[in-house]
């Protein structure tokens, strides 16, 4: 747990995700098309990714892809598709430092 803090404060977006999995490559492609550059964390390609993982489920991440801005938890696809839609993401990441307009 205290390792999955460490790494989601680092930087402003931070995504853990899989390699195979289709939803964590199209929440990567949205953030990218922005212009934003998240820090990727491929759990099943890193050392004790699945130590991780469930960490990550320990506090309400179910799957991957899980999002995280500004050091909080935001979601999975659903949610940041959602917020996109509301046009709530920009301004979110404007807020924490990973997009200029």
């Amino acid at each position: 747990m205290d390792r999955v803090k460490i790494m989601v404060f680092e930087r402003p977006v931070v995504i853990f995700s899989k390699g195979s999995c289709i939803m964590s490559h199209t929440v990567k492609s949205l953030f990218n098309d922005l212009g934003v550059n998240p820090t990727v964390y491929e759990l099943d390609e890193i050392a004790r990714g699945h130590e991780i993982e469930q960490a990550l489920s320990a506090i309400g991440c179910g799957s991957v892809p899980a999002v995280f801005i500004g050091g909080e938890l935001v979601g999975g696809v659903n949610e940041i598709m959602s917020l996109q839609l509301k046009r709530g993401l920009k301004p979110m990441l404007i807020r924490v430092g990973a997009l200029w307009v």
